[in-house]
């Protein structure tokens, strides 16, 4: 159903309350800028609120004078690494020395599987550095996504490196198995190496999901950050392993890239954070219930503008107060950046979501990003679909109220079990009424008969949304099955935009 519009709450807090009057600017005074470079047509787009309201020009608030970043496309980072996979096969294939010999079989096989799991370990470290242009062209998910397929290949290499130069050195010395083992163990390169990939190895049994839902969040973090000990104690062991070491040129050429990806890793993940801790000098500034269990928070700096955060991304927070300042978590903008002021919405999940209610002003804040790439950098097409799912809602507002478009041209639906598990839902209604977009909240329980995200729901709504760019947020399963139902009601992959920071 299409909800009327109400004004927004008229008890908000003082902080909260001047932050919405920057956020809903009257629709008789018509805010006009140009979008430029939107991909479905030159510049804004003109929208009326209403019958006897002017016409107004819907585009993002917080449009500043402020460049873009950069993006790298998946497609380019897909390529550079299996490019990068090609120009480790060809070192080992310029240095392979052909035999038919069993040992020698085993150690070249050996050699190939030790090359590739190093790269692969590289490749893991540089996916996860948090390097802007990745992480705002690819998207954390699908890089979480890359990560998580990409360690279990790794993985699966390191055991075949080791399982094979075991069983090379067992034919060449003729031992059993056993022997061969403990000779090997002796050497400190490889009882290095071993350490190493029981590390990497611990850290990927700790991302099973059986295993991820047991182990809590902090314990999880700790085996993972063991895995740069697991990297370094592999790479010691590259250097002096006959495909590295054997050649000056390969030598310093593996040394160097390993050297640019610790680089990145502790700049955008160590020096970018603490630099905009003391640049931007962010505090909490008001906390506030939005509802059951959800509050939002307002965070407000020097020159936030500068952190160039769109619309759809989202911060890791760190809130320097005790019982939460030893956790990060991501939580996406609910609303555009105005005034040097932040704004994230946030429900009660769990111990350290549950303790940000009792966040005091003036909190101290340091915050890692923007991430994500559920932008509308994305768009390619003029009319626009909303979809979000319980707190998902937080990055949809934001795009609700920054995405330009004509009336009927862009919608938000909105799925809840009922109508007390709304967030923001004066703000979404206000924003319909003074731009004219669709607003309809899908309510019911989700093993009801009927599926308001069906195909069949899905056309009724929107008979054109075969036509439709969709952005999407919400839980895992919900998020699923409406993906499953876009795609059979006729909307393209390529038009589905999603980030899920569940992988």
């Amino acid at each position: 159903m299409t909800i009327e519009a109400t004004p927004p709450q008229a008890d908000a807090h003082p902080a909260l309350a001047a932050y919405l009057s920057r956020a809903y600017v009257p629709a008789a005074a018509p805010r006009t800028a140009a979008v430029a470079g939107a991909p479905w047509g030159p510049g804004a787009v003109a929208a009326t609120a209403g019958p006897g309201v002017p016409p107004m020009t819907r585009t993002p608030p917080a449009a500043v004078a402020v460049r873009m970043p950069s993006r790298l496309s998946p497609r380019t980072v897909r390529a550079g690494i299996v490019g990068g996979i090609g120009v480790v096969c060809v070192t080992w294939g310029v240095q392979a020395v052909p035999s038919f010999r069993l040992d020698a079989v085993f150690a070249s096989a050996a050699h190939l599987s030790g090359l590739l799991a190093g790269y692969g370990v590289l490749v893991m470290l540089f996916l996860m550095a948090r390097v802007p242009a990745v992480e705002h062209g690819v998207g954390a998910d699908r890089l979480a996504r890359w990560h998580a397929r990409g360690g279990r290949h790794v993985l699966s290499l390191c055991a075949g490196h080791g399982l094979l130069a075991l069983c090379g050195y067992a034919v060449h010395a003729d031992v059993d198995l056993f022997t061969a083992a403990v000779d090997l163990l002796g050497y400190g390169g490889i009882l290095a190496a071993t350490a190493g990939t029981v590390l990497l190895a611990a850290a990927g049994v700790s991302s099973v999901r059986t295993v991820r839902r047991k182990v809590g969040h902090e314990a999880w973090r700790a085996v993972h950050l063991l895995t740069y000990v697991g990297a370094a104690l592999a790479f010691a062991h590259q250097l002096v392993g006959p495909d590295v070491a054997g050649s000056p040129v390969t030598l310093w050429g593996w040394a160097l890239l390993h050297a640019g990806v610790a680089v990145l890793l502790v700049w955008y993940r160590a020096v970018v954070p603490v630099r905009q801790a003391l640049r931007h000098s962010l505090r909490v500034c008001e906390v506030r219930d939005e509802g059951p269990g959800v509050v939002s928070v307002l965070v407000q700096g020097i020159g936030v503008a500068e952190l160039r955060a769109e619309p759809g991304q989202f911060f890791r927070w760190r809130f320097l107060q005790r019982r939460v300042w030893h956790t990060a978590l991501p939580f996406s903008l609910s609303a555009p950046v105005k005034d040097d002021m932040l704004r994230i919405t946030v429900k009660a999940a769990g111990d350290h979501t549950r303790r940000l209610r009792r966040l005091r002003a003036g909190t101290r804040v340091v915050t890692t990003g923007p991430f994500g790439a559920m932008t509308a950098h994305r768009r390619t097409r003029r009319k626009v679909l909303l979809i979000a799912g319980g707190v998902g809602i937080t990055p949809m507002r934001a795009l609700f109220e920054t995405l330009p478009g004509g009336p009927g041209e862009v919608t938000l639906l909105y799925r809840a079990r009922h109508a007390g598990q709304l967030v923001l839902r004066a703000e979404l209604e206000e924003i319909a009424r003074r731009t004219g977009a669709g607003l309809h909240f899908l309510l019911g329980a989700s093993d009801s008969g009927y599926d308001p995200l069906a195909p069949r729901a899905l056309h009724d709504l929107l008979p054109d949304i075969a036509e439709h760019d969709v952005y999407l947020c919400g839980p895992p399963g919900m998020a699923d099955a409406a993906v499953a139902s876009l795609r059979r009601a006729g909307v393209p992959d390529a038009r589905i935009h999603t980030e899920n920071f569940t992988h």
